[in-house]
């Protein structure tokens, strides 16, 4: 008798091993990001959102920049959750306002029309933070850089965090060192680092971030270049608004002048210039110079991989109503 008891405990272990087993693999295959993950519940989502983005650029090219950045700087604090788009409120303290976001960081209103005209679709079912991943993609190909195929299923935060975003997010006088470290704690290579950096194809700096490299007289920075761009960045304070494009040459196109440029000595920002100043990349800003189809292959790879960064997945996060706020 005792035997058959013990028998009997024993099948109910492994039985019960079993069932835990297929749930945690579940949940694994739950937790996997998917180009597939709205087929079913939301078809038309991608197209729906590529729309939205593709309106807006229309309407100003800047904003294919600013929404790569937006992307770019979402992921690099507690992960791809949209948690910079969460506004101040009495249980949340904003990412927006730190130095690295704040009147800088840009096409919040773009995100939320597109929320919102998914939502109208299909209410309650695509994230901010996919949203984000996507808009990324669509600004890229719309302004002739490289597309890739975009992973989904992360879900929301319900928290922000200014002291991550502060710490984690870089600054335009971060040294190479300081860039490396900062990209490898995220998972990213030195290669990786200087393909996203290669966004700065496109977009505009405030003259508040490049006015020192500017006025400096160092021997980093082109003489000519240098004097071009104080014409519209003074000394003075009043000035520190003053918009300049981080490629002079090509500033609406995706394309890999903005690697030729630091080959001459004409990086606007020092965390630019940096990556190619006798250090550890200036192969890899050579070989980008070189090879255009390089770098457009590098950046969609590095888009996918930093898209990849600690998402929420499952029953993780939420789905928010509307990005700016928990439900």
């Amino acid at each position: 008798m005792v035997t058959a008891v013990r028998i009997s405990l024993s099948s109910v272990a492994s039985r019960a091993a079993a069932v835990v087993m297929m749930l945690l693999l579940s949940s694994a295959c739950q937790a996997q990001l998917s180009s597939t993950f709205y087929d079913n519940t939301c078809p038309n989502a991608l197209r729906t959102i590529r729309t939205a983005i593709r309106s807006a650029i229309a309407r100003e090219r800047r904003m294919a920049a600013s929404l790569i950045r937006l992307h770019f700087h979402d992921c690099f604090v507690q992960g791809c959750d949209a948690s910079i788009l969460l506004d101040n409120s009495p249980s949340i303290t904003s990412e927006k306002f730190v130095i690295q976001n704040n009147n800088s960081a840009r096409g919040y209103e773009v995100i939320d029309q597109a929320k919102s005209a998914v939502e109208n679709v299909c209410p309650g079912v695509v994230s901010c933070a996919d949203i984000l991943a996507v808009a990324a993609r669509d600004a890229s190909e719309y302004v002739g850089g490289p597309s890739w195929t975009v992973k989904l299923g992360r879900r929301d935060s319900t928290t922000a965090s200014p002291s991550l975003a502060s710490r984690d997010l870089p600054r335009f006088t971060d040294s190479l060192e300081s860039l490396l470290s900062l990209f490898g704690t995220k998972g990213l290579s030195a290669r990786d680092m200087v393909a996203l950096s290669g966004s700065h194809t496109i977009g505009q700096a405030q003259c508040v971030t490049f006015r020192d490299r500017i006025y400096s007289n160092g021997s980093d920075i082109d003489a000519g270049f240098a004097s071009t761009r104080r014409r519209n960045c003074p000394t003075t304070a009043n000035g520190n608004g003053n918009l300049a494009p981080l490629d002079l040459v090509t500033p609406n196109s995706f394309d890999n002048n903005y690697f030729k440029n630091l080959l001459q000595k004409k990086g606007l920002l020092q965390s630019d210039q940096v990556l190619f100043s006798g250090g550890s990349t200036d192969s890899i800003v050579s070989e980008y110079s070189r090879t255009p189809s390089t770098f457009s292959s590098d950046f969609a790879s590095a888009m996918i991989k930093m898209g990849d960064i600690e998402p929420l997945t499952g029953s993780s996060g939420i789905i928010r109503r509307i990005c700016s706020a928990v439900n």
